[in-house]
């Protein structure tokens, strides 16, 4: 059992923070956070998205009435990117200084919800001479910020429900994440009805980035029970939901399961932490910006899995039960379970490796050193169940280029 491999004499940290209205309709709790806004003498917000997942998701034609009819102005930010660069938040920043907004709106995914935290950083009076670069290099605390409303249109991030928030540097290839309780949103709203449109491949992608995020949390060295049984819920339900979403994108049921999947694996990794799989697909995406995160997650889980199994191997057979039938448990099924779940990817439709989208053996050593040299990646690198060395992480990145049948 599981239970075996948690450290009862370990002090871990248990953290529920934002308030979340989740289920089909939550969308029409933005009245009622507009009364909160105004009640705290917020005129003016700053809304980050892009320029079409606010109004295809039916989230304006809800949001823009509820601000308008409070007297509530906004910025409305559009320009959010896949993998969202220091230069974006900087021009989303700018235009809430304009109109000195109080609080951040973001209406998207990860990128457009990480934006928005990491412009109500620099909105706050106390980081006034700072941009997202210093930010992102860590040159302040970032400990305050303007209040943060997630308006979450995936079900992938989490980043509605946790304290994180990624982006790029491009000119360094880096994509740091910043880690910090100021950036907690205040109110989310996860309302399935949103996710009808998301297209097939994010439907998939996301998914399986929820799935990473509890595998990451559930096998690091600070997880807990608490970790632990999210991360075997939300396995669980990715697997039975994500074929009946892809199969039939308007089935309310489906997405209601994997957004709550999505929901608890971004609890799960505020809690528990990530390692080997976020941090070496952050260098993947800082190299090739246009590359899905999901997929880049996908493409290199089965070989972390098949390094960190001997270390956990309970966890992951709790965590892999639906994916791959008759694991014990045991260090020695490590490529049984690597080998298994790379076929479940497949079978969803995550069917690339490394080497399908461009990446060679040349790659490997930048992408290895900036998996260690990229602000925040070696603390998440730390938190892996198998040390992470050089030579490791060179591996992983080697066994994911192509897939573990064609070794």
């Amino acid at each position: 059992m599981w239970e075996t491999k948690m450290n009862i004499n370990q002090v871990v940290e248990i953290r529920t923070r934002t308030l979340c209205y989740f289920g089909v309709g939550a969308l029409q709790k933005v009245n009622d956070i507009c009364d909160y806004l105004k009640d705290q003498g917020i005129s003016a917000v700053l809304v980050t998205t892009d320029e079409i997942v606010y109004k295809v998701t039916g989230v304006w034609e809800v949001l823009q009435p509820a601000l308008e009819s409070r007297g509530i102005k906004y910025a409305l930010y559009t320009k959010v990117v896949p993998n969202p660069t220091v230069d974006g938040i900087d021009e989303a920043a700018a235009m809430g200084k304009k109109i000195k907004a109080g609080a951040v709106i973001g209406i998207g995914g990860g990128s457009a919800i990480d934006t928005g935290k990491s412009a109500a950083v620099l909105l706050h009076p106390d980081y006034a001479q700072y941009n997202a670069r210093d930010q992102y290099l860590f040159k302040f605390d970032s400990a305050n910020a303007v209040p943060i409303i997630a308006i979450n249109t995936t079900h992938g991030t989490g980043t509605e429900v946790d304290r994180f928030a990624v982006a790029s540097i491009p000119e360094l290839n880096y994509k740091p994440a910043l880690a910090v309780d100021s950036i907690y949103p205040t109110f989310a709203i996860d309302d399935p009805a949103i996710m009808t449109k998301l297209p097939t491949g994010q439907t998939i992608y996301t998914a399986v980035d929820a799935l990473n995020h509890v595998v990451e949390a559930a096998t690091s060295l600070v997880t807990s029970p608490y970790v632990v049984m999210m991360a075997t819920e939300c396995a669980r339900l990715v697997a039975k939901y994500l074929p009946q979403a892809v199969a039939h994108p308007d089935d309310l049921n489906a997405r209601y399961y994997l957004l709550y999947a999505s929901m608890i694996g971004g609890i799960g990794f505020d809690n528990g932490l990530l390692h080997y799989t976020h941090a070496m697909e952050h260098p993947l995406s800082g190299l090739k910006p246009d590359l899905p995160h999901g997929l880049g997650l996908g493409m290199i889980l089965p070989a972390v899995i098949e390094c960190i199994y001997p270390a956990c191997p309970e966890i992951l057979a709790s965590i892999f039960a639906p994916y791959v039938p008759g694991l014990k448990g045991e260090a020695g099924e490590a490529q049984k379970c690597a080998a298994g779940v790379e076929q479940w990817l497949f079978n969803v439709g995550v069917t690339e490796k490394l080497a399908d989208k461009g990446y060679t053996e040349k790659d490997v050593d930048t992408l290895t050193k900036l998996a260690f040299e990229t602000p925040s990646l070696a603390g998440l690198l730390s938190m892996a169940p198998v040390k992470a060395t050089e030579d490791k992480v060179r591996k992983i990145y080697m066994d994911s280029m192509k897939p573990m049948s064609s070794r």
